[in-house]
């Protein structure tokens, strides 16, 4: 038994119940490695670029819609290990991917309007909390368990288009949304499995294990952009396995996470914290939710000379910083622990803002972090 077992950050892991996953990380991996570079030369033959204009960070065209390859890595890996059958909850899942994923190439291709992409989201974000993955419990947050039927279904949709979005938003620079995708799936296919739900778990590692092979493509300089193909479709199912970890631990006899929804906060903090920031900025200026700037967290770096390299390397170790301390903090208060996330997110935009000039005044420090990160 110790052969395959393994002790991390209090973790008891048995390798055993990991060898599916595994397997599903490694085939989405290798089938996403061998697909971009294809991709990338029939982008090029089309002239498919991803253009730079006044809110983008890039200077020239990039080759998109990489998200092809992720997705193609997932379906194969899954096609190869996943157990399908006729549950109505995987049925209306896998849909909702496939018609997501058409639609990110249409907006790869063709710019569609804010209006019509949310009006298929909040179709499909409906369609999955009719097959009964949906918010059912805050678990004891405010002191709030079971809610109404109602509030589970507007909640759910607000959740799943919220969480959709705020990944594609935060596709602005090279590595970011598949850095931060990336660990937030293998957070929560590793909480799933503990929790006794193997079979979704496949679901996060095989995503996982495509958009790491992606990310070989996309860190700085990228040579492709993963499109609104990938980062809708990364969104959504970080954002519909969330759920389906606070369903599984919620009915668990012994839950992973007795503090559950602060927990699953804590894996899509990040964007969701930026694009309610950036909104509220934008509508306190007078302006519309909508209209193109410069002021997401990545921006903050970038807007004073940092790559994007260093920016993303940068966000994501304090993502991984959240995930690690708000499991650490598992057993405080939940609201408590809300607060301290808020806290901490109102902390490191101040910093991110400042850190040019705080680290000015050591010249010495400044050049290590940017050789180490950038």
């Amino acid at each position: 038994m110790m052969k395959n077992h393994f002790h991390l950050l209090q973790l008891d892991l048995y390798f055993t119940e990991y060898k599916f996953a595994l397997l599903c990380l490694v085939s989405a991996f290798v089938v996403t490695l061998i697909s971009i570079p294809p991709i990338i030369s029939l982008v090029r033959k089309y002239k498919l670029y991803d253009k730079p204009n006044a809110r983008k960070e890039h200077t020239m065209p990039i080759p998109t819609m990489g998200g092809i390859a992720i997705i193609a890595g997932m379906a194969a890996s899954l096609f190869l290990w996943f157990p399908f059958s006729t549950e109505p909850a995987l049925i209306s899942f896998f849909f909702s991917v496939i018609i997501l994923f058409g639609l990110g190439i249409m907006d790869d291709l063709k710019d569609l309007s804010a209006k019509y992409k949310f009006i298929i989201q909040i179709a499909l974000a409906l369609l999955i909390a009719i097959s009964g993955i949906r918010i059912t419990s805050f678990g004891g947050l405010f002191g709030i368990e079971e809610i109404p039927v109602q509030a589970q279904f507007t909640i759910t949709v607000l959740a799943i288009v919220g969480i959709t979005n705020a990944f594609n938003l935060i596709d602005g620079i090279d590595g970011l949304a598949g850095g931060l995708g990336f660990m937030s799936l293998i957070t929560l296919g590793l909480f799933l499995i503990m929790n006794r739900d193997g079979n979704t778990a496949l679901i996060a590692f095989a995503l996982a294990g495509g958009i790491l092979a992606f990310l070989y493509f996309n860190f700085n300089p990228a040579k492709i952009f993963m499109g609104d193909t990938g980062s809708l479709v990364l969104g959504f199912v970080v954002a519909v396995l969330s759920i389906r970890l606070l369903q599984v631990n919620g009915a668990a006899i012994n839950p992973a996470l007795p503090n559950a929804p602060v927990f699953i906060t804590g894996v899509a903090l990040i964007p969701v914290y930026d694009t309610l920031r950036v909104f509220l900025v934008r509508m306190w200026k007078g302006n519309s939710p909508f209209s193109p700037d410069k002021t997401h967290i990545h921006h903050l770096l970038t807007n004073q000379g940092y790559t994007h390299g260093f920016a993303s390397k940068l966000i994501c170790f304090i993502h991984g910083f959240i995930l690690i301390e708000i499991y650490f903090l598992r057993n405080m208060r939940m609201e408590f622990q809300l607060l301290l996330l808020i806290g901490f997110m109102l902390f490191v935009t101040v910093m991110l803002k400042r850190l040019g000039k705080l680290l000015g005044k050591n010249e010495r420090v400044h050049e290590v972090i940017k050789e180490y990160l950038g």
